[in-house]
């Protein structure tokens, strides 16, 4: 069987409430034998939960699906509105219909639930995307993961200019877009449909709970939120037996990188409104204002409980694990689930990562009940605490709290903006110290009250996997009457020394000669601070500027000290670091192909040949005429491996000569990346975004970079681009094609990867390439055109 909101189910779980169930949780592991949690990733954006017997199931947009035993481990079931996703026969011959009325070929987010007849019914949708002119309809299947059969699309909007579903004429600032559906049965039984987003809002149905469809007369249902445009959508409403409350979660802003979604949450004592949040505000009154610019986020930043956005649990000098933290950037479209049998509640979204672009994966965060009765998510993706092997289990108790933490208040902008981790102490008088002031009071059953200049916030204290540390940490997730959100994080305790040779510990340099600026941290964990000093500071000063040796001055060798100042005590250390002299007349590299793949000048390693991607073994590159002596030749099974760490710097140029044999999209002829999240590259064909022509592009923080012309087809064009600080020119044999800001600062660490011909996904490039020179500074114009007179 399966469970979303099953009304039988929702009475049981009651019952064992009303029995005085009470929850637990595991201590911290300390020195026992245990096993890390293990996570499977898996991608479902606007993922819709239904669990079946022990297996949880998701199903989104663009007709993805996956599914998890343990809401950790997701294995993809599907993805792609195609003939070949396994959810129907043939997707695109079956629900033609709703394709043709919404123009398009792909679907939005889908909702699947179970009925009692035991066949499963998937709510599908589609929308053209630059208009609300969507579809929504049910296909119904025996097994959870199909085939699903059409039965029909009951749902349409955005027919501009005649009568709507409710028989007026359609008015897309008051008329719903008919996308994102939630289908649920209440705690009386009955089964009701929320959906909507943007243009009118958000809207509820009561539906047939026998054939799925919306009982007759309703024409768009009851309006619940939203309206005049407003940027809230993916409504989805979860009853709690212990609160007696529903719950409206919704999605406030743009999905995107840069879109600030965030998720909030509303609630009634009736599945179909009013809602409100907890200073009292009708979310039925919650729009845009039709006076002001399309999607007006001001008018609706004020309301709803802010339970999740941008964030990042940033990890400091001296503290464990590597990279930047912990932390989502446009979390949203989530659903809800609320287990029976423990009594836990879980929220299931997408996220995208900070420093990941537009990259995002299925996301289970823990929801806890406050005192308030409001939900709150717990700072950390969601682990099984069995796990942590701690013998017993028991509750927290006012001395585990007393200590430091990593602390994140949420404001409730609309905003690209990542709020960031402060310090705060937690003392054992009940203040608060740090980065944010105030008073705590611990109230037993793992609650925690805490009381800020900006409100007063009730909360839940929890063991939670800190992905970073790799441990689990003890934190709290609190929200005040206005909606704002606290976490916090604690720290391990640690004495004062192993905290400063920690921070010391951690500051490292690249072995790679340095070629730019460095970032010299001036502080670290728990608000310690860094001061520093340089035997050389004409090569590298106390700020981090780097002033490189002219060339036959040789490498110059800097040793730089750091002093570190923690809790009334300093430690310092020395660091040997060495910065490059400049190359001479600035040229890094030059492959001429001539029968080889050696650099001329002498100062890079030779290419290495590749197979069809950028690590893989084989290939074979031979040697053609080319526009000077000979050339190399890709036969698009090949490519070829440069050093390493080529490029270091936000400064420089790059100029070959390419003649293709073949233009196919997304093939490459210049790669460099520093992780597959972070790379450019150089496409003769380029992608629909840019009509296919030639074009630079950089991932996945995307810039498109296209020159409005596509070289030819078996002939030699010479190519060239410049980066100076984020400026970029491209030309085409000299002449300038394209010219903007704000190129990524892709090669800063020295350690980049480079290829040519090659990368870690598509199609290599078929043709030959001659004359390749790298610069370590930005070519001027009349340089450019002088490379594309004299190879």
């Amino acid at each position: 069987m399966s469970t979303k909101d099953l009304p039988g189910l929702i009475g049981a779980a009651a019952l064992l409430l009303a029995a005085g169930a009470a929850t637990t949780h595991a201590a911290p592991a300390t020195d026992h034998e245990w096993a890390p949690p293990e996570f499977a990733e898996a991608t479902v954006h606007d993922p819709s939960v239904i669990r079946v017997d022990d297996t949880y199931y998701v199903f989104g947009s663009h007709l993805a699906a996956a599914k998890s035993d343990d809401l950790m481990q997701w294995q993809q079931v599907a993805d792609g509105a195609n003939a070949a996703n396994p959810l129907f026969d043939d997707v695109q011959a079956e629900l033609r219909e709703t394709f043709e009325w919404a123009q398009t070929d792909t679907l939005w987010a889908a909702d699947v639930i179970q009925l009692e007849d035991g066949r499963f019914y998937m709510y599908y949708n589609a929308s053209r995307g630059d208009s609300p002119r969507s579809a929504m309809g049910i296909a119904v299947a025996d097994d959870i993961e199909g085939p699903y059969r059409n039965e029909g699309i009951f749902l349409r909007s955005g027919m501009w200019g005649q009568p709507s579903e409710d028989g007026t004429i359609y008015d897309a600032r008051i008329h719903p877009n008919v996308v994102d559906p939630d289908a649920f049965f209440d705690a009386e039984g009955k089964l009701w449909m929320v959906y909507g987003s943007y243009s009118g809002g958000l809207f509820i149905f009561e539906m047939d709970p026998e054939t799925g469809f919306p009982l007759p007369g309703q024409g768009y249902g009851k309006h619940l939120m939203g309206g005049n445009h407003s940027r809230i959508e993916a409504p989805y409403i979860l009853y709690s037996p212990e609160t007696q409350y529903y719950y409206l979660f919704t999605s406030f802003g743009g999905l995107s990188a840069d879109g600030g979604y965030n998720v909030r949450v509303a609630r009634s004592r009736q599945p179909d409104g009013p809602y409100f949040d907890a200073q009292g505000n009708n979310m039925a009154e919650v729009k845009s204002d039709p006076a002001l610019p399309l999607f007006d986020d001001d008018s609706i930043e004020p309301y709803a409980m802010k339970i999740l956005g941008n964030h990042l649990f940033t990890r400091e000098l001296g503290e464990d694990g590597e990279g930047l933290g912990t932390g989502y950037v446009s979390p949203g479209h989530n659903s809800a689930y609320y287990d029976d049998a423990t009594g836990q509640y879980f929220l299931i979204s997408h996220s995208r990562f900070p420093g990941t672009g537009e990259r995002h994966n299925i996301r289970v965060n823990e929801l806890l009940i406050n005192d308030a009765d409001w939900p709150v998510a717990a700072p950390y993706r969601y682990a099984d605490k069995a796990l942590q092997a701690q013998p017993g289990q028991r509750k927290v108790k006012r001395p585990d709290v007393v200590g430091d933490y990593k602390v994140i208040l949420k404001d409730k902008t609309i905003t690209a903006d990542i709020e960031t981790s402060r310090f705060a102490t937690l003392t054992n008088n009940g203040r608060i110290r740090g980065d944010i002031e105030g008073r705590w009071w611990f109230g037993g059953n793992d609650r925690i009250s805490v009381e800020l200049s900006n409100g007063d916030y009730e909360g839940v204290l929890s063991y939670q996997w800190n992905e970073t540390a790799e441990r689990f940490d003890l934190t709290f997730s609190a929200l005040s009457d206005a909606g704002l959100t606290l976490w916090g994080s604690r720290l391990p305790d640690r004495p004062t020394e192993a905290v400063l040779q920690a921070i010391l510990d951690d500051i490292e340099f690249s072995s790679t000669p340095l070629q730019n600026d460095i970032d010299l941290p001036v502080s670290a964990t728990r608000n310690a601070t860094i001061e520093w000093s340089s035997s050389a500071p004409q090569w590298i000063a106390t700020d981090g500027q780097v002033n490189r040796p002219e060339h036959g001055l040789g490498d110059q060798v800097v040793t730089l000290r750091a002093t570190v100042h923690y809790d009334g005590e300093t430690q310092s250390r020395e660091y040997p670091v060495t910065v490059r002299e400049q190359a001479p007349d600035g040229l890094l590299a030059h492959y001429s192909f001539d029968g080889n793949l050696n650099d001329t000048t002498g100062q890079q390693a030779p290419g290495q040949v590749s197979g069809a991607r950028i690590d893989w073994a084989g290939g074979q590159i031979d040697f053609v005429s080319g526009v000077s002596a000979e050339a190399a030749y890709f036969d698009g099974q090949s490519g070829v491996r440069l050093p390493g760490g080529l490029i270091a710097s936000h400064r420089y140029s790059v100029s070959f000569w390419l003649n293709p044999s073949a233009l196919n999209a997304f093939s490459t002829t210049f790669f460099g990346a520093r992780n597959p999240d972070s790379w450019i590259s150089f496409l003769p064909m380029g992608h629909g975004f840019v009509n296919g022509h030639t074009m630079l592009w950089s991932g996945t923080l995307w810039y498109d970079a296209g020159t409005g012309m596509n070289i030819p087809q078996d002939a030699w064009s010479h190519v060239a681009w410049v980066v100076d600080e984020g400026a970029l020119s491209i030309y085409i044999n000299g002449e300038e094609r394209f010219s903007g800001a704000g190129f990524p600062h892709v090669f800063t660490e020295g350690t980049g990867i480079f290829s040519l011909g090659v990368n870690w996904w598509d199609l290599p490039y078929e043709g030959a390439m001659d004359e390749l020179r790298v610069y370590e500074k930005p070519l001027s114009a009349a340089e450019v055109m002088e490379l594309s007179q004299t190879p």
